[in-house]
């Protein structure tokens, strides 16, 4: 049976349990529940803390786990990235009081107060600057104000939070991170994990993709099919109607408006588009 982490509580926890569900899987329904066991899926799913799930992973207690890449990174375990799982997507950056700080040269001798201490410090140490990590469970924005720390280093999102604190970002950002499914590294895939991932693999698929169909003249199919080459090619089939024909296609979802527009304009007819709920690819 394979063991599967899964953040328990926090920004990841509802993405990763929606796409847990629409893959399939059976999904604790009281957020209290440490464990659920999907035995017609032949897997179990741990709740835990989405800083504990390298660790957890990393030691092959547990098979797989879904957590972020700023945190895998952070912790040092012996786990890898597998995949991107296209959710909780977040930039780690250093902010420090508006105008005191433009660039990561000047934390030389100062004080960073993070939550990341592990990502910090190899950034710093990377660049040979020699500045003193502090480390804070959250609420960091507050640590320079307080007189802990003379610059933050976070994950930032809108930078809302930072503005109220009177602080502002500086210098490149330190890591893009999102959603990732992990695995142990350098061990063999768990039996069942190749079902798992290709489950997920296709959740994303059917969110990034959507089913287009419409009916074209014979002479304009060329064109359209330009427009709409699928994801292998599209499927074409004749018409009642003499010298028309239908056609399938799996469409970018980010582009359909656009493309919808463009068949019209090849005299394209009866266009419509729905969701994929599932897929294999």
């Amino acid at each position: 049976m394979l063991k599967i982490a899964v953040p328990n509580k926090g920004a990841l926890s509802e993405a990763a349990a929606l796409m847990l569900t629409e893959a399939g899987y059976r999904q604790r329904r009281n957020s209290k529940d440490l464990v659920t066991l999907d035995p017609d899926n032949d897997v179990e799913f741990f709740y835990l803390r989405p800083r504990d799930i390298a660790i957890y992973v990393g030691e092959g207690t547990l098979d797989v786990g879904i957590t972020g890449r700023d945190l895998l990174l952070d912790s040092g375990a012996h786990a890898a990235e597998n995949m991107t799982l296209g959710f909780g997507a977040s930039t780690f950056r250093f902010a420090g009081p508006v105008g005191a700080l433009t660039s990561v040269d000047d934390l030389a001798g100062l004080r960073i107060a993070t939550s990341y201490e592990g990502i910090v410090g190899t950034y710093l140490a990377e660049r040979g600057i020699s500045a003193d990590v502090v480390r804070l469970d959250g609420a960091v924005e507050s640590s320079i104000r307080l007189g802990v720390a003379d610059a933050i280093a976070d994950v930032v999102e809108t930078g809302s939070t930072l503005r109220q604190a009177d602080l502002e970002v500086f210098g490149d950002p330190i890591l893009s991170s999102e959603a990732v499914l992990i695995t142990r590294r350098d061990a063999p895939e768990p039996e069942g994990f190749e079902v798992f991932k290709r489950r997920l693999d296709s959740v994303i698929v059917a969110r990034t993709y959507v089913m287009m169909d419409y009916d074209i003249t014979v002479g304009q199919v060329d064109k359209a099919v330009e427009l709409t080459p699928g994801i292998e090619s599209p499927t074409v089939s004749p018409l009642h109607r003499e010298g028309w024909v239908a056609v399938r296609s799996m469409v970018p979802r980010d582009t359909a408006q656009r493309v919808m527009d463009d068949l019209y304009g090849l005299g394209a007819r009866g266009i419509l588009v729905t969701d994929i709920l599932a897929c294999r690819i």
